[in-house]
């Protein structure tokens, strides 16, 4: 075993792992990067099929992210956000109200994004909008006690208000003491829709029926129940509930619902968000405009932990006052608006909005839906869902009913085990596959990556089909 995994294996606490499992093999200990390429201490190379959790976008060891961030170190790398103000942040934050307003076409003035607040991370941008929403509805008398409504199977971090609006017990049950009550609602996965009785249909299994949008339905019908301080919604794909992507016209329809009851809308564009989903935002899709936009993981390409809460005038409104009347937004992180991840994100968003890197991603994504085809006629293969550069594919016992492996037969775990012994990582959820490539991955790289995958889950789990 190389030292470097007896160390880790010896001292570190790795997340969301069973570290008995961990401790049973030698860990892939990485060591360096460049594009859609790992290299491992031992020289083994693997190609990044998840982009690092989501989070690098336009490959590791980026020439202009590494010169932009080289330039900010010849200045300074970190100063506090309380009290002084710094350049690359106040540009960024410029940068991001322009794209988050882009977002939602033309949006009345109300809901149009105005001020940012910088944090750390997801949860903690989640957090932050939270906080904002919790006392702009009891400033404006709305509710004494806000609650929030989100859905079924939501994961939106791990802070303890993140916690409390997610809906996933196999992640945080065990802190149900800890957090505060949230509602949720029936979430719009096609593939597992209680009303959708129809047989599976191998060329797509989630389109099986003309849909009457009951999903719609039930949230409108929540919404009237009580007076939410918002909704909580990762637009179009619901990322750790299993890559679910939601049907066309649904987060246009369930905004509409949302706006109607005086609640506000918190868009979760975490892992949604910078082109990941085909535009800039998920939400511009469907010419939505949240109330909150929280964004983080592709902030920064990849490079360093960094998040933004973008909000409106009217909840920026609700926080003045006279020093004395204490209205103050009493929250704040040490490396609040970092120069550091602030340059990078400036130099990622460069790259973004090139029209190189857009035509890029249009091609990838069309390669993508191309490859994925293949893995239709495995048996083990129930569902292949798509939204832009993000794929998710559900592995179940038997297609025909849908049946779900048992959590004891770790398919997603000795599925992506199979991967890397081919060259690829990813890191399953439950039962479903994810692959979020770099945008600088190429076509090659991408067909290996898939290739892989269908290689692994004929390995693992046999190759019968229909």
């Amino acid at each position: 075993m190389h030292k470097l995994a007896r160390l880790d294996q010896k001292y570190v606490w790795h997340p969301f792992t069973q570290m008995r499992d961990w401790a049973r093999r030698e860990p892939i200990v990485l060591a360096r990067g460049k594009g859609a390429v790992l290299e491992d201490v031992r020289g083994k190379k693997f190609l990044d099929a998840n982009a690092s959790i989501w989070t690098n976008l336009h490959g590791h060891n980026h020439p202009k992210l590494n010169a932009a961030l080289q330039r900010q170190l010849k200045k300074v790398a970190h100063t506090s956000a309380l009290g002084f103000a710094n350049e690359p942040a106040a540009l960024l934050a410029e940068r991001l109200v322009k794209a988050g307003r882009g977002s939602a076409g033309a949006s009345p003035s109300r809901t149009k994004l105005a001020k940012v607040f910088f944090s750390d991370d997801g949860s903690t941008a989640l957090e932050v909008a939270l906080k904002m929403s919790y006392e702009f509805t009891r400033r404006t008398g709305r509710s004494r006690a806000p609650k929030f409504l989100s859905l079924q199977g939501a994961y939106h971090g791990d802070t303890v208000g993140a916690v409390s609006v997610g809906h996933i017990d196999l992640f945080h049950k065990a802190y149900g003491g800890l957090l505060f009550k949230s509602d949720k609602v029936m979430s719009p996965n096609c593939y597992r829709c209680p009303f959708n009785q129809a047989k599976p249909e191998r060329a797509d299994a989630r389109v099986t029926r003309k849909c009457n949008w009951e999903c719609v339905g039930k949230v409108e019908a929540k919404l009237k129940q009580r007076k939410y301080a918002a909704f909580v919604v990762e637009p179009r794909v619901q990322g750790a509930a299993g890559m679910i992507a939601h049907p066309e016209g649904w987060l246009k329809r369930v905004a509409e619902a949302v706006r109607a009851s005086g609640a506000q809308l918190i868009a979760d564009e975490v892992m949604t968000g910078f082109g990941r989903t085909g535009t800039m935002f998920a939400c511009q899709k469907e010419k939505v405009a949240a109330d909150f936009l929280c964004v983080a993981k592709g902030l920064t390409g990849g490079y360093l932990p960094m998040a933004a809460t973008l909000t409106t005038q009217a909840v920026f409104d609700a926080f003045l006052g006279e020093y004395e009347e204490f209205k103050t937004f009493f929250h704040g992180h040490s490396y609040t608006g970092n120069q550091l991840g602030a340059a990078a994100a400036l130099a990622s968003l460069d790259i973004l909005q090139g029209s190189e890197s857009k035509m890029k991603r249009r091609g990838l994504e069309k390669q993508l839906r191309d490859e994925l085809q293949t893995l239709w006629s495995l048996a083990a293969v129930g569902d292949v869902r798509q939204e832009g550069l993000v794929a998710g594919v559900e592995l179940v016992a038997d297609w025909r009913t849908r049946a779900a492996f048992p959590l004891k037969a770790r398919a997603g775990i000795r599925v992506c085990e199979a991967m890397a012994r081919r060259g690829v990582l990813t890191r399953p959820i439950g039962n479903v596959i994810p692959l979020l490539p770099p945008y600088c991955t190429t076509q090659l790289q991408l067909r290996k990556m898939v290739k892989a995958l269908r290689e692994s889950i004929v390995e693992v789990l046999g190759e019968t089909g229909c």
